[in-house]
């Protein structure tokens, strides 16, 4: 059985138009921000983040200069930077010299003219093929049902919202905790990152239903046990579509006490060199916000807490993971905290065998292997934690697509089946890799006897 890419167009019955708060971003996609806005909707359509082109950093110090700032850095190029920012956000990168180009808001895409409610989450008619919460629910009930002998979920906690978060299993003997090598594979840390739940739904379908015809995968689910978190943010997601338009939303939705400003970056609430070298912030407003405390992201702790679940007997059970983002075609592995590749927990055999397979993987989909701290400083992120903590081989994928030319975090739905399916064979390499890590440099018998 097939998970459906593409859904059926739904008919949502609509009574009103969308506010005036919500029609103005769209019209002033194609505008450079310009002078003092001469009304409440400008003004309200000023602090909808958007993308901007800021020309000058280039090179890591400068480019945590410009993250020190409060905004997300999306796009890293030689001479330039694609930045996520608002109006005020925006005053502060221009104050120190660069200069600045506005990218427009996110597509509108609808071309049915059929609006969705105010308040409503579902992705504009245009992008219908990708889940909403509930469809990828429905969509991993069913995967389920068809497939009762090989996968499983269970609810691992809820999100602030309420949401079920949840952990799929896939394995030959999917009811049996087995003595073998787990992989786990994370998703939509990132709200607007959308194609990252794609990703997840992808993996269950094909292990699922190429299970009894595919000799690759078969070798996969019977030789590991393999966790899928689908969605690490489902209230930043939903978010994200309200009323049937992109928001830019990055964040989750936890609120923050004494400020007036929502959410904290997930990937940056991990409990490993929390908020130490400069690489989050600690202004709830910022696009990176760190947090209150390592984990209090209600979320970050769920995902956290199932991780450490599976130390069995003394010993972590789960041995690689990889966590999904978009965009850049990246291939990325620890450290983020540091430019540094060996340092206290990361040996030279370490770094030899994350490279090793991490440029294996990165051959297969022509994605960009690289250090996550090339790009810029991060602290308190999943794969730093997940090996400073817990000795997880751990990757971050950045998926389609390469640059914001092509749209960006809100890639068309045309191309969820393509991207996905890119991935397989750089999943495959790392679950075949899974039993001994340092088979990549030839250190088995060393390392895993």
């Amino acid at each position: 059985m097939r998970l459906q890419h593409i859904r059926g167009r739904r008919t949502t019955a609509v009574a009103a138009l969308l506010t005036m708060a919500l029609a103005v971003p769209i019209a002033a996609q194609a505008t450079e921000d310009s002078g003092p806005h001469d009304s409440a909707a400008a003004k309200a359509a000023a602090e909808i983040p958007r993308q901007y082109r800021v020309t000058g950093p280039d090179s890591v110090a400068e480019r945590d200069r410009l993250a020190r700032l409060g905004v997300s850095l999306d796009e890293v190029a030689k001479k330039s930077v694609v930045i996520t920012a608002d109006s005020a956000q925006l005053k502060k990168v221009r104050a120190l010299g660069w200069q600045t180009k506005s990218l427009g808001g996110p597509p509108a895409r609808d071309s049915s003219g059929k609006k969705v409610r105010p308040g409503v989450a579902d992705f504009p008619s245009d992008d219908s093929g990708y889940h909403t919460y509930d469809e990828a629910l429905k969509a991993i009930d069913e995967a389920v049902a068809a497939h009762p002998d090989i996968l499983s979920k269970q609810v691992i906690g809820k999100s602030h919202e309420g949401r079920d978060l949840l952990a799929v299993k896939i394995s030959d003997n999917v009811k049996d905790d087995e003595d073998e090598p787990e992989v786990l594979f994370t998703h939509h840390q990132h709200a607007r990152e959308h194609l990252t739940v794609e990703m997840a739904l992808y993996l269950i379908d094909e292990f699922g239903g190429k299970y009894g015809s595919d000799e690759a995968i078969k070798k996969a689910v019977d030789g590991r046990e393999i966790w899928i978190v689908p969605d690490l943010n489902p209230d930043g997601g939903e978010y994200d579509i309200t009323g049937g338009e992109y928001q830019m939303w990055r964040k989750n939705r936890q609120p923050n006490e004494g400020s007036q400003e929502i959410g904290t970056d997930q990937n940056r609430n991990w409990d490993f060199k929390w908020g130490c070298c400069g690489g989050s912030s600690e202004d709830p407003g910022a696009e990176d916000y760190r947090g209150a405390a390592p984990e209090s992201a209600p979320e970050v702790k769920v995902v956290s807490d199932f991780v450490r679940s599976r130390v069995v007997g003394g010993k972590q059970q789960i041995t690689a993971a990889i966590d999904f983002h978009t965009y850049g075609e990246l291939v990325m592995w620890p450290w983020g905290w540091t430019q540094d590749e060996v340092t206290d927990g990361m040996t030279q055999d370490d770094i030899d065998t994350f490279k090793a397979i991490g440029k294996d993987m990165a051959a297969s989909n022509d994605y960009t292997p690289q250090q996550d701290s090339a790009l810029y400083t991060t602290d308190g992120a999943i794969d730093d934690y997940l090996w400073g903590d817990q000795k997880i081989f751990a990757y971050t994928y950045e998926m389609y697509p390469g640059d914001s030319g092509s749209d960006g975090f809100y890639p068309p739905d045309e191309v969820i089946e393509k991207e996905t399916a890119r991935n397989r064979e750089s999943v495959l390499k790392l679950l075949d890799n899974a039993d001994c890590m340092y088979k990549a440099i030839g250190k088995e018998d060393q390392y895993c006897k």
